[in-house]
């Protein structure tokens, strides 16, 4: 029969107390501790050293960092400059661009919308970046 420390299995035993236990026991205990030992191993491998189920929001600081004030204002700037150029643009281009690259829909769904062909959506997108290109270009905003 196999003799085992319980101090290296009970945290709280102060001195060594050896006892013998029955060869099951004998080997759940080893399974238990082999099967602690790789989720540690694992758990370094994989960097999973923070549950990101907590809520605590590591995750969202590891993929997210916040802008910084210089960066909010060239994006409100952009966002004016691209508003700006759409308003130059005929109505329906401007519709059309603005559903397509701003609000993310495809154009089957703006076309199922306007009750027209597929076809005449994708020229009309086309074209009105073609348009929106010239004017930043006249406006001396891309190279």
């Amino acid at each position: 029969m196999p003799v085992i420390n319980l101090r290296t299995h009970y945290p709280h035993y102060k001195e060594d107390i050896f006892i013998e236990v029955s060869d099951e026991v004998a080997e759940v205990i080893l399974l238990s501790i082999r099967q602690k030992n790789n989720y540690d191993r694992r758990m370094y491998r994989y960097k999973a050293h923070y549950s990101l189920d907590v809520g605590d929001g590591i995750e969202h600081d590891a993929l997210y960092s916040a802008p910084s004030p210089e960066e909010i204002l060239m994006q409100k700037t952009s966002l004016e400059q691209l508003y700006d150029a759409l308003h130059h643009l005929p109505d329906k281009q401007a519709h059309r661009v603005h559903a397509h690259y701003i609000l993310g829909e495809n154009k089957a769904q703006i076309a199922k919308c306007e009750g027209i062909s597929g076809s005449c959506i994708c020229g009309s997108v086309q074209s009105g970046v073609k348009n929106l290109r010239r004017y930043f270009e006249q406006k001396k905003w891309l190279p």
